[in-house]
């Protein structure tokens, strides 16, 4: 679910977490001891294998004046580009690469001055890896990323949120001559999210938005803050910041020519959907709202539902994902109940490292270290804590709730109901709750629903959505 990021140890729960736990440690330079040689420098790939997926990494290796080597890595599915390599090392006829920010390396032997035969190691496994210079990185394709030139009004525009003082930019999309036409505001799940929604290379916000546009629907779609033209800092943000930042954008169509103030709705996916009640709650002008695999239970409750989902997916046994959960549950029973900071992040690094944590060396300290802050933060002891069902109880306004059969991040059954439940007991008999087959959290078709999957797939979402989602906008009463 975009915002719901952890390491693999613990959850698993975001669309950027798969085998490799993405921590972004900046300003980590590379550096060598040893002289390389000519044929090392370049761009060098191959196919890593895991069980649910087949991952390219690529190592773009440099020499400097003096002969020291850097490098950076590449996950190209993953979306992560220039991971620092921490240690690029050639020593007789073997290579060494070390990529302290997601605990990973792989030693190498060359067989051929265009290819080494080896293993990478990250969170104690050990997989074969033949990297090859200069091979051509895979190129995903994604047929439903709308191309130019476009039949409706494209603006890129600029509000300000005059609670935070914020500035937020964005795109809005609407219908050529529109005179009156209803409008939404696109909601982003979690992560440091730009206006597209952009993951492994699909734009799930640009896609919605184009469909909705050309039925005459206008779409405000908002970089995060902090990412793109948003200003701001989304690591110290919780999702009532996101809320008023989405209230900004709801007084920004008001005052927009050709914009029918009467129509004005939410559309929020993953804990996208966790806002827009909030909002629809504070705002009367907010007309209706679309949850796409929006939670309605507890989020403790969701992270533990989830990590057992995506674990058993990737292959875990019982006995493994039973750790995963207590340790889990640790993590969380620090978050919520220990108040003094210090012996917080204290007991994080214990419970993180097995009550190694004095023992270790600098970096795996450091490891350990960005895994704490990861989820010593407000925005994830807030989601921790945070319960939609009550604010739900409160919505009026018509609901569209839709969940993919196959969501391992948002368990479909137990959030549908939920938010169901709540929605009748606040006395709104104006909803609408489906559970669509075969679809995973990003809404696509897929075969198991598992994160490793969403990459992969070409299908950005299923038109089936899509089509349901502008139907039922426009036949609201």
């Amino acid at each position: 679910m975009k915002r719901y990021s952890l390491t693999r140890v613990l959850c698993q729960i975001n669309h950027k977490l798969v085998f490799i736990a993405l921590f972004f440690i900046s300003c980590i330079s590379g550096f060598a001891q040893s002289q390389p040689e000519v044929k090392i420098t370049g761009n060098w790939s191959g196919i890593l294998e895991l069980p649910t997926v087949k991952l390219e990494l690529v190592f773009k290796i440099v020499a400097d004046e003096n002969g020291l080597l850097t490098a950076k890595m590449d996950v190209p599915m993953q979306n992560a580009k220039d991971l620092p390599v921490s240690k690029t090392e050639v020593k007789n006829d073997s290579l060494f690469l070390t990529v302290a920010a997601i605990g990973g390396s792989y030693k190498g032997v060359f067989e051929t001055d265009k290819k080494v035969a080896g293993i990478w190691q990250q969170n104690g496994a050990k997989l074969p890896l033949v990297i090859e210079k200069n091979r051509a990185v895979v190129k995903q394709n994604r047929p439903q990323t709308p191309q130019p030139p476009f039949q409706y009004i494209v603006k890129e525009v600029e509000y300000t949120n005059p609670k935070s003082g914020l500035k937020l930019a964005g795109t809005l999309t609407m219908p050529n001559n529109a005179k009156s036409c209803p409008a939404v505001v696109l909601i982003s799940g979690s992560g440091a999210q730009d206006r597209d929604e952009t993951i492994f290379e699909h734009k799930p916000f640009f896609v919605i938005a184009d469909y909705l546009t050309q039925s005459g629907i206008a779409v405000l779609r908002v970089d995060d803050r902090g990412v793109g033209g948003s200003e701001g800092d989304i690591k110290n943000a919780t999702s009532n910041d996101f809320a008023s930042d989405v209230l900004a954008g709801v007084e920004f169509l008001k005052e927009t020519s050709g914009i029918d103030t009467k129509r004005i709705g939410l559309i929020g996916h993953s804990e996208g959907g966790i806002i827009a009640p909030i909002v629809a709650t504070k705002s009367v002008d907010v007309a209706f709202i679309v949850l796409l695999a929006g939670p309605g239970t507890p989020g403790k409750q969701i992270l533990l539902d989830q990590a057992e989902l995506l674990n058993r997916a990737a292959g875990l046994t019982d006995v493994q994902i039973e750790r995963s959960r207590k340790l889990q549950t640790a993590i969380f029973n620090i978050l919520l109940t220990e108040k003094d900071s210090v012996k917080q992040v204290d007991r994080l690094q214990r419970t993180l490292s097995n009550g190694m944590y004095p023992m270790l060396n600098d970096e795996q300290k450091k490891l350990i270290d960005t895994k704490v802050a990861g989820i010593n933060n407000a925005w994830f002891k807030f989601f921790l804590a945070y319960n939609p069902y009550p604010t739900l109880t409160k919505v009026t306004c018509p609901v569209l709730a839709l969940a993919g059969e196959k969501d391992l991040q948002v368990p479909p059954k137990t959030n549908l109901e939920a938010i169901k439940k709540a929605l009748a007991e606040g006395g709104n008999n104006n909803f609408k709750t489906m559970e669509l087959k075969n679809l995973n959290h990003l809404f696509q078709n897929c075969k198991t629903g598992a994160v490793a999957e969403y990459g992969q797939i070409e299908e950005t979402i299923s038109p089936e959505v899509l089509k349901i989602v502008k139907e039922w906008i426009w036949d609201i009463e």
